[in-house]
């Protein structure tokens, strides 16, 4: 019998973040898809910035990738997806923002699998911030998994990343229309010029008499406005400017080297947000000490979205994990 994709809570106990915050209880939801747990190789699935534990189904942000014979098969998969603390998906809101890193969320996770009596995964998928919390995770617990697959992220949030960011922050912080003009400063980073102008090709709204360009981007902060809280987009922008597996830890060869898990960097040939450069510094840096390391590319004009509208391609790039896999068995 698979299983229903319906959030389920967990409570995380006594929970203190690395800046010293205490939590007596934290609210943790959870979605699971597929087979039962423990029945099947489980994969665990981190969403990105304005993303939630629903992956897969009629609402799933991902169901092109996941689902019933799909790239990850829920027929022969167990997909497990957390909702970050504070991401507006229960009544739990975070106020102060600052308390949280990427770190914290990774701990609080794999409290969580414990919880669920999970030791290890078959794989741990996430984009942007979703797969820069991946990597926390397999810091942390360097045995949790067999795969490692971030896609459109890295390991650390660069100086470009954390410019954004801050800029992101004094939107939220100060502008009258927070979410709205936050959104579409972040959709000038989430897609290309390239893109943009593919898309639009400099034409005007008849009816408005202003560029089509000026128009979507209105109804993507209008959109957001309607559906996000201004809590959690605070909250998950201070995730994705604080991503750094090292940061009071030990170097990156030798946190990584410790963990036996397979690495395949997913980059987007077009991506403004992670660079492919970035990517491939750190691959050519993993590959100086590990074996098990994998670097392919998007091919896409659409920049770091394209992990969320490229799903063909990311099916040929994921095919040999979950589908050999399964042949396997």
């Amino acid at each position: 019998m698979k299983l229903e994709n319906i959030p389920n809570p967990i409570i995380i106990n006594n929970f203190i973040t690395e800046s010293g915050a205490v939590f007596s209880s934290l609210p943790l939801s959870f979605t699971l898809s597929g087979l039962p747990l423990h029945a099947a190789p489980i994969v665990l699935v981190n969403h990105a910035l304005t993303g939630n534990a629903q992956v897969t189904g009629e609402n799933g942000w991902w169901n092109d990738l996941i689902g019933d014979e799909k790239t990850i098969d829920t027929n022969k998969y167990t997909v497990l997806a957390f909702n970050v603390p504070g991401n507006g998906n229960d009544s739990f809101v975070i106020e102060n923002y600052q308390d949280f890193t990427a770190r914290d969320i990774a701990r609080i996770f794999i409290k969580g699998l414990k919880t669920l009596n999970i030791e290890q995964v078959f794989a741990i998928i996430g984009g942007s911030v979703g797969g820069g919390i991946a990597w926390e995770i397999l810091a942390l617990e360097p045995n949790i998994t067999e795969h490692l697959i971030p896609i459109a992220t890295d390991w650390k949030s660069t100086d470009w990343m954390i410019a954004n960011c801050y800029l992101q922050e004094q939107i939220l912080n100060n502008s009258s229309r927070p979410i709205e003009d936050a959104r579409i400063h972040a959709m000038l980073c989430y897609r290309s010029p390239e893109s943009f102008k593919a898309k639009f090709k400099r034409t005007v709204h008849s009816e408005l008499s202003i560029f089509n360009i000026e128009s979507w981007l209105a109804h993507h902060g209008n959109k957001l406005q309607k559906r996000y809280q201004l809590s959690s987009y605070k909250l998950m922008n201070q995730l994705l400017k604080t991503i750094d597996i090292t940061r009071n830890s030990e170097d990156f060869e030798t946190l990584i080297s410790k963990s036996n898990a397979a690495i395949h960097i997913v980059a987007i040939n077009s991506d403004l947000f992670f660079t492919p450069q970035e990517n491939l510094e750190t691959y050519n840096e993993l590959k100086k000490f590990k074996n098990n390391v994998f670097y392919s590319e998007i091919d896409s004009v659409h920049g770091h979205d394209a992990f969320l509208i490229e799903y063909k391609q990311l099916d040929h790039l994921l095919a040999d994990i979950f589908k050999a896999e399964t042949i396997a068995k």
